[in-house]
């Protein structure tokens, strides 16, 4: 069991800040139109007391498993509060589920209550509720009959006194399928969530002061590993953005100290900036030194980073050519591994040691090795309990000394800097009886400035491997016109000769295919973290394939 102060458990630490900064702003909610509440942490704990009073009048047993399913907002901060408060257990839901898969958690969670707020598919994703599971809604739901929060806190007194839950008691489930396969439900103790809230403040030097944005699903771990643990450790501010469209205004208005995100999100900002500032211009603006100090900060500036002391990037490999971008403008971007499995971070980057194409050392308490066959196993005081309601995949889970096989391939350098060099899973045998690993050659291919993300495949239908790309959305409007995707192909197939004359003959590429489908979240070709779900991109491409290889083009247009 992780090992932590009693006085850093959640729940010890929300009592603390209710009474140590009670009159401070904690959460800032957009309401729309220009609209913003803002909860200080006394009223933000009120809330949260009176929704669990409601929750045990509701007759539910210690324990009981309650749902939240919502995007990032305020109240899911407050209704993971309340839940804890009242003795349940807290169960998130990515707001992306299909209605199917909706009913697969509840009904393995055995969930007896869900909150539902904001979402973007609000009838389907309700539709996955069983009947016989409670539903109350958040302020930012479509007209519903539910017991709605907003009624709730008006009409209930708070819970008395200051609850705690010992160490070991289950705190959430979080269900996760990675990119392949069934999903599980992740336990998680108080304990591993404080040890997690303590480390991550400590490493990142997080404190009062600081102000982060919160907009990667709160139901994945590394949000809640690396934004809400350590705003309740440190008492700190969370902002909240209002849409997809608002982002950069959202992002604006926070102003984060500091900030966490993932690869694609990192380069489609550089991407962005390049469309009204192409890269060799402000290599040049950068050389002058008179001018180079303002550009960095206007840069910075109009993506709201310019308060930013420390930036980090999880989930995939981030290109080399986007860190380098950011670091010219005095931003380091610090890469750190996890799973939800250790409810977060276990590695992470130190400022001034970060290797490109290494996610860094061990944190404190920590412990990683390698298997004989080079699979990551790491013994964390985070590890989770174990799969819920899932005896064998838990056995799987854990070697005989506690160490979690990650499924991670990986390398290890003279200063214990790690490189996750692919899945142990995600190795194909090609047509030629060779095994090749996809995650490295990805990596090399998404340095192409158009390129948003890809996936290499193929390899048994032809004898050699290719690659399906996606190009981001500015460079997928440029390609429509007959010149520009002349120019385009030409680079790519420049830039696929490149990347083929640093692999072995049997990883080589046949080929590159542009597909002309934008994969996202919702069409179910990306993870909530924005990783590819490789099983579905070859499920659909995968009838497609011969004919592209029969082309013998480096290059293809869908």
């Amino acid at each position: 069991m992780a090992t932590v102060d009693a006085g850093n458990l959640p729940l010890q630490r929300i009592w603390h800040w209710e009474r140590a900064r009670a009159n401070h702003r904690f959460l800032v909610q957009p309401m729309g139109g220009g609209q913003l509440r803002e909860y200080s942490w006394w009223q933000a704990v009120d809330e949260a007391r009176r929704v669990a009073a409601w929750l045990q009048a509701q007759g539910h047993e210690p324990g009981s498993r309650i749902a939240i399913m919502s995007k990032n907002c305020a109240h899911w901060i407050m209704a993971d509060f309340a839940i804890w408060m009242a003795g349940y257990v807290s169960v998130p839901l990515y707001p992306t589920l299909t209605a199917q898969s909706v009913r697969q958690v509840l009904e393995h969670s055995g969930a007896c209550a869900v909150f539902a707020g904001k979402l973007d598919a609000w009838d389907q994703m309700l539709r996955g509720v069983p009947d016989g599971v409670q539903r109350i809604s958040f302020p930012y739901s479509p007209p519903n009959d539910f017991p709605a929060w907003d009624d709730i806190v008006a009409r209930t007194a708070p819970l008395e006194g200051r609850p705690v839950r010992a160490a070991d008691d289950l705190a959430t489930i979080m269900y996760t399928s990675g990119t392949t396969g069934s999903p599980k439900g992740v336990m998680h103790s108080f304990a591993t969530l404080g040890w997690m809230g303590e480390m991550a403040a400590r490493s990142n030097g997080i404190t009062a002061d600081d102000r982060m944005l919160s907009y990667l699903p709160l139901s994945h771990a590394a949000e809640r590993s690396a934004v809400q643990m350590p705003a309740i450790q440190t008492g700190m501010p969370l902002y909240f953005g209002e849409s997809l469209d608002t982002f950069l205004a959202d992002l604006r208005r926070a102003r984060p100290t500091v900030f966490i995100s993932v690869p694609r999100l990192w380069v489609k900002f550089q991407q962005g900036v390049s469309a009204r500032l192409p890269e060799k211009r402000l290599r040049r603006l950068l050389r002058l030194p008179l001018l180079a100090r303002a550009v960095r900060r206007k840069v910075l500036a109009q993506l709201g980073l310019d308060s930013v002391r420390m930036a980090g990037s999880g989930a995939a490999p981030l290109p080399e050519g986007s860190m380098n971008w950011y670091r010219a403008l005095g931003l380091e971007l610090l890469e750190g591994y996890g799973m939800t499995e250790f409810f977060g971070l276990t590695h992470m980057c130190r400022p001034g040691q970060v290797r490109v194409g290494y996610v860094g050392q061990v944190m404190e308490g920590v412990e990683c090795r390698l298997s004989r066959e080079g699979e990551v196993l790491v013994r964390s005081p985070g590890n989770t309990l174990g799969y819920y309601r899932d005896e064998e995949r838990t056995r799987e889970l854990f070697t005989d000394d506690g160490y979690i096989r990650t499924g991670d391939k990986g390398v290890i350098d003279e200063q214990g800097r790690l490189r996750i060099t692919g899945r142990v899973k995600e190795l194909f045998k090609t047509a030629k009886g060779k095994f090749v690993a996809p995650a490295p050659i990805e990596n090399r291919l998404t340095e192409f400035a158009d390129v948003e993300a890809c996936c290499v495949t193929g390899g048994a239908y032809q004898g050699q491997p290719c690659a399906l790309l996606m190009l981001s959305p500015e460079a997928r409007r440029r390609s429509a016109d007959a010149q520009v995707r002349a120019q385009m192909t030409r680079a790519l197939s420049a830039h696929l000769e490149q990347v083929n004359a640093g692999l072995d003959d049997h990883e080589q590429l046949d080929f590159v295919t542009v597909v002309s489908e934008e994969w996202n979240i919702g069409n179910g070709f990306l993870t909530p973290t924005l990783k590819i779900k490789r099983n579905v991109i070859e499920e659909v491409y995968g009838p497609r394939l011969d004919g592209w290889y029969a082309r013998r083009q480096p290059v293809v247009w869908q």
